[in-house]
């Protein structure tokens, strides 16, 4: 149409675009045939559509962009703000876990310093203890060595003086046998001069010359006689110097005797002295123990007026234990705590207290709040049955008759009866450091462990029942072979023809094995005791086996072929998880038997071949002739079509029935759940080995108050 502007040939054109014929074009008018003029309403509506659909696009588009960038304008501003608080509370997020960071820090420092602090306090006072002692043990070491040696001395002098004693007398004796010996030889000669003398004649006138010849006679005589006086006076100078010598010889063997029982006295001197050194080492250790136990007891006399300070100790234990304080190298620090306390504020041996009932109350208060919590459960399971078991091995009755013997008194004991008595003696005082535990109890304490067995038994009984209520639906699925499953089995082995279904299948079993390794974790991580934990598996053992047991006698549809595969299958798990946590439940599969014997019953083929003796001896023989017969008239093959047993078992079985008649109640071929507590103290006693309380990781309402000093002592104690 460009360059013409003639309306004939526009309008031409416009026909021949359309693709109309048969039309004429006049001066001013277009003459068209019947339906053309419709063609070109039609043709003139689509280009006005078209023209208003892009019309209505653009203005869309329009309308979409002018949106779009203001939903992105704020989107934008929508984001900003966004980052900006974002911003603003990861600053304040950062501000605050650094004022946390620095306030951690701080405190850390504050507690380890102070901790620092009280350890370098006492490791000085017991380095100042111990030097005290060792200087005190050198001086006497010192003391004992001079006293030893001036001894020593002594005994060597009085040695020295004895030998010269003995010496003298020697040379005594040697004189006086000398001595002897020449007045022998001066007798015998004397008696010999005088023998050999003439005799004795009157004098008689004679002429002079005889004279000159007795005169010489006569002085040699004399001289004789002067001689035996000489020799007389020597023996008896010699005799009384004998007598002089014996004298001072006794008197040196006196001084000898003296002299050993001298040495005697000082060799039991220095022995005793050896022995009191040593008494005294052992007096010094146990003095140092006592003192700060009566430093501890002496805070507790003067606690002991102010009754309003004892009870808010009280106040703070029954605060602390209910709270879960969890366990300390596999002990629960809650029992320990409370047993502790117990013990060291005597209350076992008092006539009247509230301090049980409270804990008790407390206990029973966690219990009641918590039936459907088996952690909170567990927790105080454990903590009850350790408790308990203190209990037991600290407990003993009040009319029991002891007999001691006498002793001597020690110095030690003699050392002990000077010290003031806090309630008992001394010697009580000194077993209870030394780890005597056993103390008289009186009817408050009986009572108390009465009342914690029942909570022990209570709590056993509330787990068990909840294991059991959440397997119990399942279980309901589990006893019978689901009907979708069927056709799966039906077609091959249960095992490799389709897994899938298999595995479908064993899903509610695999559901009750995860219930009960749930509470076998739940158990294990609140460390409770493992007799504990088997009797429970045992009784929720021997509840599945009633369940499975029952559903066999009493519904027809749970005894075919094909479910007893199912359930011997759903056995097999079990048995399985039994032999993985062999330590807590391996005793358990053996309450399965009745279960475990009906399904091998049901699965057995040949069944008609098989005698009465042979299937209650071989192949159930827990179970009773009124059972075997029920499950034998009511079993149906839905996969083989296999029989039951022959005819004539059932007329046996119907012939034992008949004799045993008299004997069975109506229904008696049921198993009975039995729901009693299996265990008593004295099994708990003999299964768990000794707690040990000291050395516990206190929580901070005990830490950091005063009125606790006696558990941070034992605690230093056992670090020592």
């Amino acid at each position: 149409m460009e360059g013409n502007n003639d309306d004939k040939i526009v309008c031409q054109k416009i026909l021949d675009k359309l693709g109309l014929t048969n039309y004429q074009i006049g001066k001013t008018k277009v003459f068209l045939r019947a339906g053309q003029m419709a063609d070109l309403d039609a043709r003139r509506r689509e280009v006005l559509q078209r023209a208003a659909k892009t019309i209505q696009r653009k203005i869309r588009k329009h309308l979409a962009r002018k949106n779009f960038f203001l939903l992105r304008k704020s989107a934008i501003h929508i984001q900003s703000l966004c980052r900006g608080m974002l911003a603003r509370k990861t600053y304040e997020m950062i501000r605050r876990e650094a004022s946390a960071i620095k306030i951690q820090k701080t405190l850390r420092m504050y507690f380890a310093r102070k901790l620092y602090l009280q350890q370098k306090m006492a490791a000085v006072t017991l380095q100042a203890g111990l030097h005290a002692m060792s200087a005190r043990k050198e001086f006497r070491f010192r003391r004992e060595t001079k006293a030893a040696t001036l001894i020593q001395a002594d005994y060597k002098e009085a040695k020295e003086e004895v030998m010269k004693l003995r010496k003298q007398l020697l040379e005594m004796q040697i004189q006086v046998q000398n001595a002897e010996a020449a007045i022998r030889k001066e007798r015998e000669a004397t008696k010999k001069a005088i023998a050999e003398a003439p005799p004795i004649v009157k004098e008689t006138p004679i002429p002079g010359e005889d004279t000159t010849k007795v005169d010489p006679l006569t002085a040699e005589v004399e001289q004789l006689k002067a001689l035996l006086q000489a020799e007389r006076e020597a023996c008896e100078a010699a005799r009384k110097a004998q007598e002089e010598s014996l004298k001072r010889n006794e008197e040196l063997v006196k001084k000898v005797e003296v002299a050993e029982k001298e040495m005697e006295r000082l060799q039991d001197t220095v022995q005793r002295l050896e022995e009191k050194n040593l008494n005294l080492e052992e007096e010094c250790k146990v003095l140092w123990q006592q003192a700060i136990v009566m430093s501890d007891t002496a805070k507790k006399m003067a606690m002991l007026p102010n009754r309003n300070l004892f009870q808010e100790n009280q106040e703070l234990l029954i605060k602390s234990i209910s709270q879960d304080l969890g366990f300390s190298r596999g002990r629960p620090i809650a029992a320990c705590l409370m047993y502790e306390c117990l013990l060291h504020w005597r209350s076992f041996e008092v006539e009247r207290t509230s301090i049980f009932d409270r804990i008790i109350q407390t206990i029973g208060t966690c219990i009641e709040t918590s039936q459907d919590n088996n952690d909170t459960l567990a927790y105080w399971f454990s903590n009850s049955s350790t408790l308990l078991l203190l209990l037991q091995k600290t407990l003993k009755s009040s009319g029991a008759v002891h007999s001691t013997a006498h002793r001597r008194r020690t110095p030690s004991s003699a050392l002990f009866s000077k010290l003031p008595s806090v309630r008992g003696t001394p010697q009580n005082i000194s077993r209870a450091l030394l780890g005597g535990r056993q103390v008289e109890a009186k009817y408050p304490a009986l009572l108390f462990k009465q009342q914690l067995t029942a909570c022990l038994e209570k709590i056993y009984g509330m787990i068990r029942d909840n294991l059991k209520e959440e397997i119990s639906p399942l279980l309901g699925l589990c006893i019978q072979v689901p009907r979708t499953s069927r056709a799966s089995l039906r077609k091959g082995t249960r095992s490799h023809a389709n897994p899938q279904a298999h595995q479908n299948l064993m899903a509610h079993w695999q559901s009750i094995v995860k219930s009960l390794t749930t509470y076998l974790n739940i158990m294990k991580s609140n460390f409770v005791p493992p007799l504990l934990v088997r009797k429970v598996f045992v009784q929720v053992f021997s509840f599945i086996n009633v369940q499975l047991f029952n559903s066999f006698l009493l519904r027809r549809e749970c005894c075919s072929f094909s479910n007893g595969e199912y359930v011997k299958a759903g056995l097999a798990e079990l048995e399985q998880w039994c032999f993985d946590t062999d330590e807590f439940a391996g005793s358990a599969w053996n309450e399965l038997k009745h279960s475990r014997q009906a399904v091998g019953f049901l699965v057995i083929h040949q069944k008609p071949k098989k005698t009465l003796e042979e299937i209650t001896k071989n192949l159930c023989p827990e179970l009773s002739i009124q059972q075997v017969y029920r499950i034998s008239t009511m079993y149906w093959d839905d996969k083989y079509g296999t029989h039951s047993v022959s005819s004539e078992v059932i007329r046996s079985m119907r012939v034992k029935m008949s004799e045993e008649a008299n004997c069975q109640t109506e229904n008696s071929f049921l198993l009975d759940d039995d729901s009693s507590i299996p265990f008593t103290v004295d099994d708990i006693s003999k299964s768990i080995t000794e707690v040990e309380t000291s050395d516990l990781d206190l929580p901070p309402l005990i830490r950091e108050n005063s009125g606790f000093p006696f558990l941070h002592r034992r605690n230093e104690f056992s670090i020592v």
